[in-house]
Formats: structure tokens, C-alpha cells, sequence
């Protein structure tokens, strides 16, 4: 059985509403998992070693301030759509919508006030918690109220995260959690000795905002291979790499199936990614530059963590042949996502 504890984990600012942010813990004989009500971050992740020994692997803050100033979505759950829309523009039955641009030229992981950075309702589960939240229509630009239902449950070494969400009007969706993850322990100096595969066949090219080309690319002979496991650290030098920030095209289905995997071979730690989702962006990283201090006062560098998001093709909302983004009335999303931990 998982054992599901909450307490109190601070207050918001009275410029963000106040209001009191929640902890819950969620802990099994393997794993020990930290999430807030603001944003669903998860804020701790504790798995064993090889020695049994435990250690947090996700990157974060020890207090409250510092997920409420800015900070690159550590941990949180991201949307209405997770990742990029070109411009912040698209078009839904005739009728043109404009979001918040907030990464250069386009709008990125829900815009100005996702997501990530409301209070969100708790209620505790079986073995997890499930948070709630009503967008409202028109919030950050998105069309319709959409329902949102996210719940966390933890059994044995497996941490599941079910998205659900129901609209009033046609609206794109697309939700993943944005958890930076080194097996080594957080804070550890980078990932380059980790090995990685991600099962996919093919993955999106992007230009220089990060926006997908359109073209679906087969990873076929190319750095994008990683079918494979890959030590990080040798696999970007071969191919003169600075990094992955890239949608990888998973199968086709409904099912849940294996997607991706991670070892961190001197500890054993392992770390397996199963999904319902179309993609999984996968990401290094890239944008920590040791000006961030995490838990601990200890600075995030460069390629300090990898991300593994699960969610729909970025900008899929203007690509009419990538998987289809738009939730209609009467629908639901409704997606899973499973990390299961282990040692090797």
C-alpha cells in the first residue's frame, strides 16, 4: 500500500491570490514522491540505489518562493497545450485565436500564466491525489471552459500521471509534466553518463524558434537514433550535438506501451517512461545556465537534468497532418503516463 500524507507547504503572495499551497506525499517501499497543489509540480522524487540508498532525482526548491518566481517548469504540469504553437496563433471553425507570446516569437507551454503557476484543487485517492482545475473560456486566449482532472498515483515504483480534461467549445489540449530528472541525484553536475533510448522510428525537425518544419524525419543514420541506449555524453559528441529539444514520434496507439528509458549505470538507478501519448519531446536541459539555484543553494547547469514529456506533437494545432490537438464538447482527453523506477 502507498502511504498519502499532506501538509502545509507555504502561501501564495497576495499579488497571485494567496491562498495555501499543499504538499502531499506519496511513498511506497521503493519511491518517495513530493507534489504541490500549485501546479502539480512534483517537487521531490526519492528512489533507491543499487545499495538501496535514497536519492532525490528531480531538480526543484527546497521553499515555496522560488517555484513562484520564474523558473523553466520545473516539475509542473504544463498547458493547456504543453510545448510550442507557431506565432501563437491558430484558427478553430473559421475563427483565428492569438495567445501571449512568451519565447520569442511564439507561445510556449500554456503562455503567460499556465497551468504551471495556478493553485489547483486537491482530493486525496487510493494510493494517489487528484488535483482539479476549470480553465476558464478565453483564459490566455484558448476558447471553451475546460475541465481539467490530473491524478497522481504511486504503486510499488511505478508514479502514474492520468491527464483528463472536458471542453464547452472546440479547443486544442495537450498536457504533459515538465519533471527534470538526473538519476545521479539532483544537483548532480551533468548527464553525460546516463544512458538513454527512446523507442521511436522517426522525430521532428524544428527551426531556429524551435518550431516543428513540418517535415516527420526518419532518425534513421542520424544523431536522433537513439532506438538504441546511448551514453548521453559520448552520443552528443559524435554527432556535434549541443542537445536535444525534440519531439520524437511514438507509435500510433491507444494502448499503453513502452516509449523510453534512462540508466544512470554508477548507481544503478533506471528509470522507464510508458505512455498513451502520440510524442515525447525530449529535452537536456539546454537552457540551465548555473544562474538558477535549486535545492540545497546548489546552481543547475547546463545539461544538469533530461526531461522526457510525454504529449502531442508540438504546434500539431497548425500542422493539419500531425495527430490531431483539438478536444470537442462531448469528447474527453484522456491520456496516462507511467515512470516506472528500478535499479540495474
Amino acid at each position: 500500500m502507498t502511504e498519502v500524507r499532506r501538509e502545509v507547504f507555504g502561501q501564495m503572495p497576495q499579488e497571485e491570490g494567496g491562498g495555501v499551497v499543499e504538499k502531499f506525499i506519496l511513498k511506497s517501499d521503493s519511491v518517495k514522491v513530493e507534489i504541490l497543489s500549485l501546479g502539480c509540480i512534483i517537487a521531490a522524487l526519492e528512489t533507491k540505489d543499487r545499495d538501496g540508498k535514497f536519492s532525490d532525482v528531480v531538480l526543484g526548491f527546497d521553499t515555496l518562493e522560488g517555484y513562484t518566481r520564474k523558473h523553466p517548469f520545473f516539475g509542473a504540469i504544463v498547458g493547456r497545450v504543453a510545448n510550442r504553437i507557431a506565432k501563437g496563433r491558430f484558427t478553430v471553425e473559421g475563427k483565428e485565436y492569438q495567445l501571449f507570446l512568451n519565447n520569442g516569437p511564439n507561445s510556449l507551454h500554456g503562455g503567460a500564466r499556465g497551468f504551471d503557476k495556478v493553485l489547483w484543487s486537491p482530493q486525496v485517492v487510493p494510493n494517489g491525489i487528484c488535483f482539479f482545475r476549470l480553465s476558464p473560456d478565453g483564459e490566455e486566449g484558448y476558447p471553451g471552459d475546460l475541465q481539467v482532472w490530473v491524478t497522481y498515483t504511486l504503486s510499488g515504483g511505478e508514479l502514474a500521471i492520468n491527464y483528463r480534461a472536458q471542453t464547452s467549445k472546440i479547443t486544442p489540449v495537450s498536457l504533459t509534466n515538465h519533471a527534470y530528472f538526473n538519476l545521479a541525484g539532483q544537483g548532480s553536475r551533468d548527464i553525460y553518463d546516463h544512458e538513454i533510448s527512446i523507442q521511436a522510428d522517426s522525430y521532428l525537425p524544428v527551426d531556429d524558434t524551435k518550431i516543428p518544419t513540418g517535415e516527420v524525419a526518419t532518425v534513421q543514420g542520424t544523431g536522433f537514433d537513439l532506438r538504441q541506449p546511448v551514453e548521453l555524453g559520448k552520443h552528443l559528441q559524435k554527432f556535434h550535438l549541443d542537445g536535444f529539444d525534440h519531439n520524437f514520434c511514438l507509435e500510433q496507439a491507444p494502448a499503453r506501451r513502452l516509449v523510453a528509458r534512462a540508466c544512470h549505470p554508477p548507481t544503478g538507478r533506471a528509470m522507464e517512461v510508458h505512455t498513451t501519448q502520440p510524442g515525447i519531446q525530449f529535452y537536456t536541459g539546454n537552457n540551465l545556465d548555473g544562474s538558477l539555484k535549486g535545492k540545497g543553494a546548489i546552481a543547475y547547469p547546463k545539461h544538469s537534468a533530461f526531461c522526457l514529456e510525454t504529449q502531442n506533437w508540438p504546434d500539431a494545432v497548425n500542422k493539419p497532418h500531425f495527430p490531431s490537438a483539438l478536444l470537442r464538447p462531448g469528447e474527453e482527453y484522456n491520456h496516462t503516463t507511467y515512470f516506472l523506477f528500478s535499479t540495474a
